[in-house]
C-alpha cells in the first residue's frame, strides 16, 4: 500500500472524454502529470486510493511521489475535480517538481488563539477572510500550512497578509504586487453579547 505522500499510477495512453469516463467506470481516476521540462503524461488511478490520500490535508501542500509504472518524479497536486453529488473525484492534475526551482503553491492557514486574544477575552468572535494564501519558495522548504497568531488582536482589529510571520525561503506571491493587495486575512468583530456589554458599561455609573 502506497504512502499518505505517494500516488501509484499507471501510464494512459490515450486522451479523451470517452477514454475518462471508462476509466471511471472501472473505478479509476483519470488524471495529467506535467511541467518539469517533460512532455505531459496521462495516468490513471485507482479511486478508492486517491480518496483516502486527499482525506490529508498536506497532501494539497507537499511534495508528492507520484510513480507511474514503477518510475517515480515529485510532483504537487495542482488540481483536483470532483462530482460533488456522487462523491466522486473525476480528475487530478499534477505538477512536476524540480527541487532547484522554485513553485507557487496555495498552503492552509491554522489560527491559534481565537479564543484568548484580546479580542476574543472580550467575546469578540474571529471573522476569516482566507484560509490559504499562495506562496513561492523552494520545494524543500514547502510548509504543511502557515500559523497565524491572532493573540495581540484586538475588538475591530484586522490581521494582513504583510502581518503573517512566514517561514524562512517562504514569500507570498500577491505582496510582490505591492502594498495595494496586501489584504486583510482575519478579523475579530463584536458579538451581539460584547455589543450589548458595551452598552451597558458606558450606561454605568
Amino acid at each position: 500500500m502506497s504512502s499518505v505522500f505517494e500516488f501509484v499510477a499507471e501510464s494512459r495512453g490515450r486522451s479523451g472524454k470517452g477514454v475518462a469516463r471508462g476509466a471511471r467506470r472501472q473505478g479509476n481516476v483519470p488524471a495529467i502529470i506535467y511541467g518539469g521540462h517533460k512532455e505531459p503524461q496521462m495516468l490513471m488511478l485507482d479511486h478508492n486510493e486517491v480518496i483516502k490520500h486527499l482525506e490529508h490535508e498536506a497532501v494539497y501542500s507537499h511534495v508528492l511521489d507520484v510513480t507511474v509504472d514503477g518510475k517515480t518524479e515529485k510532483a504537487i497536486l495542482k488540481g483536483v475535480q470532483r462530482n460533488p453529488a456522487r462523491f466522486q473525484v473525476m480528475h487530478l492534475d499534477f505538477l512536476r517538481v524540480e527541487m532547484g526551482e522554485a513553485l507557487k503553491v496555495h498552503v492552509p492557514l491554522h489560527f491559534v488563539n481565537e479564543a484568548s486574544s484580546v479580542g476574543g477575552k472580550k467575546g469578540g468572535i474571529a471573522t476569516h477572510s482566507m484560509v490559504d494564501v499562495e506562496v513561492a519558495c523552494l520545494p524543500s522548504v514547502l510548509p504543511e500550512y502557515i500559523e497565524v497568531d491572532l493573540a495581540n488582536l484586538d475588538i475591530g482589529q484586522s490581521l494582513h497578509l504583510s502581518d503573517i510571520v512566514l517561514p524562512e525561503g517562504i514569500e507570498i506571491v500577491v505582496l510582490a504586487q505591492g502594498v495595494d493587495h496586501d489584504l486583510p486575512v482575519v478579523s475579530i468583530m463584536p458579538s451581539k453579547s460584547s455589543k450589548e456589554e458595551g452598552v451597558v458599561g458606558e450606561g454605568a455609573v
